[in-house]
């Protein structure tokens, strides 16, 4: 079971990284694109290569520097063709059976699958494949999809075409990039569109990646993002194909992606994650004005809004903390007076800033109220007169189905809470969420519609009869 406190903060999903390169070093370049994604998922790491016909691969629990060692660096095969993966687990335990990418041999070859979303049908078809003499050592909804891949493999001639047939079984939210020993490297995304992916290139090769950000890093140009239902093949010379694969009536791009999971210097869907960060504290500043002395933001997540507050409403933008950058994993205390402590531990307020001053606090999201109740706590101990606190989404009253770590129901305070109610708890002076239309208006430069479930309890499909412990 997960520590009550860590449970109140909210967890990344997956990153997922392919590239396939002339130069004998997508080892290398794959692993700078995972440091890159590393904000993503910081429960384990993996990459797979394909060298001479064999996918080989090592993969681990951990951060990506601390599964990918400079001695396991060293010994990672050179090759021209490689994929990656980041995990924080939506579903299964966190192990290294777990980790990605999920590797499966069937009689045509092998391939090497990495995976970023949730597949809501995915017990149902576990079942199916075990019927037909699958057998399955991890826990995760990953390793199903890997595996049917295999299995749809058998019956055709080229493995894109087992993709997009395996992919058409599907319900839920899946960016997939898959490794294949026929030479092959395949990125498909769902077509309701849930999670971001994108292609780049440059002089030596392409690169799938969840975020634009990851290209950069990995020395790629970001050419476009990749379309809902759009399956993007390339082969060992670099040549890239495409193809619409999947269809739906309906488009679902999960609008916390801008909130918080993707990075700010990434270019998601057509539209700055940076500037739609922005535009929230704008729109906060409209919806829920306050007389106030300064604005500060909660880091990191809470920053870029900040700066969208302080310039609508003309209040000073002032920092209001120190935060302790060399918290890693490691963050996970074996006592509550440690849990209690935790918070501080990494944010320290800045008392010569805050001492006597009304501070508009701008923050994410609100989960549980354990970690908004700390961090305001601490203001006013260092002297803060009044805390205002703006939250850049609207409340979480509904759990997330499609890769995201939004605890259950019954655990999130405003499922249960007024916003004046969830205010006395924390200690706010005052609460204010951003409405679900006006961050709509604040992510208006994205393509794509958006899936707002966690707030409304409207999901783009249905869920059927899938629970978030299913692989648990």
């Amino acid at each position: 079971m997960k520590d009550t406190f860590m449970n109140d903060i909210l967890r990344e999903e997956c990153g997922v990284f392919g590239a396939v390169t002339n130069s004998d070093e997508a080892a290398g370049i794959t692993y700078n694109a995972l440091i890159a994604l590393q904000h993503r998922g910081q429960e384990g790491a993996g990459i797979a290569v394909l060298k001479n016909g064999s996918i080989l691969y090592h993969k681990d629990i951990g951060l990506v520097n601390e599964v990918f060692t400079p001695q396991v660096l060293e010994h990672l095969p050179s090759a021209r063709m490689a994929i990656g993966h980041v995990r924080y687990s939506t579903t299964g335990t966190n192990s290294r059976e777990n980790a990605q990418p999920m590797v499966t041999e069937y009689l045509k070859g092998r391939i090497a699958t990495a995976h970023n979303g949730n597949v809501v049908n995915a017990a149902e078809i576990k079942t199916k494949l075990k019927e037909y003499g699958c057998d399955f050592a991890a826990t995760n909804d990953s390793e199903v999809v890997s595996s049917l891949i295999a299995y749809e493999a058998l019956s055709k001639e080229e493995i894109e075409d087992a993709v997009a047939e395996a992919a058409k079984q599907l319900r839920g939210a899946f960016s997939l990039v898959v490794l294949s020993s026929k030479n092959k490297l395949i990125a498909i995304r769902d077509p309701w569109g849930f999670r971001p992916l994108c292609i780049g290139k440059n002089a030596h090769g392409a690169a799938i990646a969840s975020e634009s950000c990851a290209l950069d890093s990995a020395g790629f140009d970001f050419i476009r993002d990749i379309r809902p239902g759009e399956m993007v093949s390339i082969d060992d010379s670099g040549n890239v194909k495409s193809r619409m694969v999947l269809t739906s009536s309906h488009i679902g791009f999960c609008i916390f992606e801008y909130v918080y999971f993707s990075r700010p210097d990434s270019v998601v869907d057509g539209m700055t994650v940076y500037e739609a960060r922005v535009n929230m504290g704008r729109q906060l500043a409209k919806e829920y004005p306050v007389d106030a002395d300064m604005v500060c933001g909660v880091p990191d997540s809470g920053l870029e809004a900040a700066v969208g507050y302080a310039e609508h409403s003309g209040i000073p933008l002032v920092s209001g903390f120190v935060k302790n950058r060399y918290i890693g994993r490691s963050f996970i205390f074996p006592s509550q007076t440690q849990r209690d402590a935790a918070v501080r531990l990494k944010l320290n307020p800045l008392a010569c800033n805050v001492a006597g001053k009304r501070i508009v606090l701008v923050d994410d999201s609100i989960v549980r109220g354990t970690t908004s109740a700390k961090i305001i706590r601490s203001l006013k101990h260092a002297g803060a007169k009044e805390v205002h606190l703006r939250i850049s989404s609207p409340p979480f009253r509904h759990s997330c189905h499609f890769g995201t770590d939004i605890d259950s129901e019954e655990n999130l305070i405003a499922n249960h809470l007024s916003i004046e109610e969830i205010a006395e708890q924390i200690g706010a002076d005052s609460l204010g969420f951003i409405s679900i239309e006006g961050l709509k208006a604040a992510c208006a430069g994205c393509n794509l519609q958006f899936c707002t479930g966690c707030f409304s309890g409207l999901y783009p499909i249905d869920i059927g009869r899938h629970t978030k412990s299913q692989f648990e």
